[in-house]
């Protein structure tokens, strides 16, 4: 029997989380034999951890604060929550999006176009991203948030299960998606500025 991780709560994401995570291979062939829900695969898994994620920056930048040089900052708690519920919806909407540019470039890669497989690579995809977003709980330690750059790897290895990707065009389509993840990121984060 096998749980559907969108809809066993909790459990069902941490158990999902920690299997892309450690063993994406296997996990990968898990994932492309599950029905597709769409709304499930977003509420039961990208807002949550796109929440956690969002959640931690909050308490690092609004509650912990910045110092550096005997000079201490905190963002006001207002602009935190706000900066916060946009970054939520902005993360969810960057799945969303990357979902649907791996899907229409998968022709030019040797791959099949399937939306709701691309749907499901781009968001169990961003798993180690998301959980990198942990580390903004306290700023000195942000830059750990490199370790997030495992979503490459995990990309990488879902694309041949997930799109059907040639493995000699597994990177090519690996780049594509990171430079138009890039993309949309400083778009992303140039809306968040903005607030």
């Amino acid at each position: 029997m096998t749980i559907d991780p969108t809809n066993a709560g909790a459990n069902g994401l941490v158990d999902r989380a920690k299997n892309i995570l450690l063993t994406p291979k296997a996990e990968w062939e898990k994932i492309a034999a599950e029905p597709f829900d769409l709304q499930k695969l977003y509420t039961g898994y990208v807002v949550p951890l796109a929440a956690l994620a969002a959640v931690c920056g909050f308490i690092g930048m609004s509650l912990v604060g910045m110092s550096a040089f005997g000079i201490s900052y905190r963002v006001p708690i207002v602009t935190g929550i706000v900066q916060a519920v946009v970054q939520i919806a902005l993360s969810t909407a960057m799945v969303y999006v990357m979902a649907l540019v791996t899907n229409a470039l998968a022709p030019n890669f040797g791959s099949q176009q399937d939306v709701e497989r691309a749907h499901k690579l781009a968001a169990y995809g961003c798993t180690a991203g998301f959980l990198a977003g942990v580390f903004a709980i306290l700023p000195p330690l942000a830059l750990l948030g490199l370790v997030g750059l495992y979503s490459l790897y995990l990309i990488y290895v879902g694309l041949p299960v997930m799109m059907k990707t040639p493995q000699d065009k597994v990177i090519g389509y690996v780049v594509v998606i990171v430079l138009v993840t890039i993309v949309i990121g400083v778009v992303v984060n140039l809306v968040l500025g903005t607030i």
